[in-house]
């Protein structure tokens, strides 16, 4: 769930959709490389955001669990079971961020309860001192999603006022900057990604029939072209 904006002003990180598909993919690849789970969970609602592109780029079956809090500051509380059974599966479960951990703790309680025989934890954003077992970004900014950043009021589309009051605080000059760092960041995501990929397919080609094997000689030996000596001056 997206924190509430401090009473401090604070740095703001707005997340458009090409960057979010960027992280989706490189957290899929740190899943791919450790972890081959059966179900991906993703903790509703803004979780199964995260949780169905990850699911869709592993190929495997998705399924969300539903938990909320009452009002700030509460603990939170299960309102629906897994909509697929965990029992006897590895299970990945998905956020989008995480602070005090208590949300991914409690949801992956509930796996265990339901019989899953393997969890683990996967993040968009890690944002406090709560260690999931793989999160795309670390960040301490208040985190502005793409999917939630407009809603419906009295019949109207309006920014969501938490993130509107981040913004307000953050002040002309902090979006500016943020502006700046948010482009960075998108860069190095991006190249995060690459470097994962990179890294993902080598290690394919390691487990390929036949690798490693030294290319043909005579496939790689230049044809020598008609009426020519092989090593005569021009």
């Amino acid at each position: 769930m997206a924190r509430a904006p401090q009473q401090q002003p604070r740095t703001v990180m707005e997340v458009d959709w090409p960057f979010f598909g960027e992280l989706c993919r490189g957290l899929a690849l740190k899943v791919w490389r450790d972890y081959e789970p059966d179900l991906v969970v993703g903790v509703a609602k803004a979780g199964v955001i995260p949780a169905a592109v990850v699911a869709t780029i592993l190929r495997r079956d998705f399924a969300s669990v539903a938990l909320t809090r009452r009002h700030e500051g509460a603990a939170p509380a299960l309102v629906s079971r897994p909509t697929l059974s965990p029992k006897g599966r590895r299970v990945l479960l998905v956020d989008e961020t995480c602070d005090s951990g208590d949300t991914m703790r409690l949801a992956a309680s509930v796996m265990r309860e339901e019989g899953a025989k393997e969890v683990r934890t996967a993040v968009s954003f890690r944002t406090a001192d709560y260690k999931p077992d793989y999160w795309a970004l670390q960040t301490p900014d208040f985190i502005v999603l793409p999917w939630d950043r407009w809603v419906i009021e009295n019949g109207e589309l309006v920014v969501r006022p938490d993130y509107a009051a981040a913004l307000a605080a953050a002040g002309s000059a902090g979006a500016a900057a943020h502006r700046r760092a948010g482009s960075e960041r998108a860069g190095a995501g991006e190249r995060a990604v690459a470097s994962e990929a990179k890294s993902a397919a080598g290690g394919a080609r390691a487990r390929a029939p036949g690798a490693g094997e030294p290319p043909s000689r005579k496939a790689a030996a230049p044809a020598k072209q008609p009426g020519k000596g092989g090593g005569g001056k021009r």
